[in-house]
């Protein structure tokens, strides 16, 4: 086993976004920590084997990232059972798409509990952990398109993303100067576990099943069809900008949201 660059712990890391980037930072040299909710135990316990393949030191700590006692001993487990925290990626994240007068409020609390609640305590304890130690670290939010332009069908999603780019903005001032970088990515439309009901088995969007009001469909599927660079994203894709964001490389950039999108935020 070569010498540990580190210990990264990331939250909804069963699948999707989440598991690439939890395997590019172990073939990148980190000991992780993985999270999910406890009935994906399953699904963490093959992460975690794929990353023992990779001769890193890896731990499966599942808790509910929208209950502050579970973040707290998430953080703490890690600790633990790795030595540190050196790399907080806050990546778990929901979504249900719903016209503005047709959604609930109980699906409105849901996902700013996930999206926006999730990230806040992600940061507070890794900060809190982070500064104790003393030498620095990485703390990386998810945001998303969404999070830099209101899309229809998306309130609640689209003001949780919203708000991981002023907490990220928030966070990074306060934790400068203990060198602690905070940075988000925001990614475009990605082929995952969750959004397999807007994607066709080719990976092109298609709403129709989702958005029955044509005009939204109409300027969603416009948005979509234009992006600049021809490629279907993947979770990979995603898991590079994490890669060197979490590098000693990175040092010098925070407060960032970097869209990860294939140019459709340019639209």
């Amino acid at each position: 086993m070569s010498i540990s660059k580190g210990i990264a712990l990331i939250t909804g890391s069963a699948q999707g976004i989440g598991r690439s980037i939890a395997l590019r930072l172990a073939r990148d040299g980190f000991d992780v920590a993985l999270n999910d909710l406890p009935n994906k135990d399953a699904k963490l316990e093959l992460v975690a084997t794929e990353i023992e393949r990779l001769g890193r030191k890896v731990c499966v700590i599942p808790a509910d990232v929208t209950v502050n006692e579970q973040v707290k001993e998430m953080v703490n487990d890690a600790v633990t059972k790795l030595g540190g925290l050196d790399v907080m990626v806050a990546n778990a994240g929901v979504v249900t798409l719903a016209s503005l007068v047709s959604s609930t409020v109980e699906s409105w609390d849901h996902t700013l509990s996930v999206n926006a609640r999730g990230p806040y305590l992600c940061y507070k304890y890794a900060a809190m952990q982070m500064i104790e130690q003393g030498r620095g670290g990485r703390i990386i939010g998810a945001s998303s398109i969404a999070g830099k332009m209101g899309l229809p069908y998306n309130s609640s999603y689209t003001a949780s993303k919203f708000a991981i780019r002023g907490l990220t903005q928030a966070a990074a001032v306060e934790l400068g100067q203990y060198g602690i970088t905070v940075n988000t990515y925001a990614p475009g439309a990605i082929q995952t576990p969750m959004t397999e009901a807007m994607m066709d088995e080719s990976g092109n969007a298609d709403y129709a099943p989702l958005v029955d009001d044509p005009c939204s469909r109409k300027w969603m599927m416009s948005l979509l069809e234009n992006v600049p660079i021809k490629h279907v994203g993947q979770p990979e894709d995603i898991a590079s900008i994490v890669s060197y964001l979490a590098s000693k490389e990175a040092h010098f950039i925070t407060g960032q949201c970097i869209s990860v999108d294939g140019g459709i935020s340019m639209n």
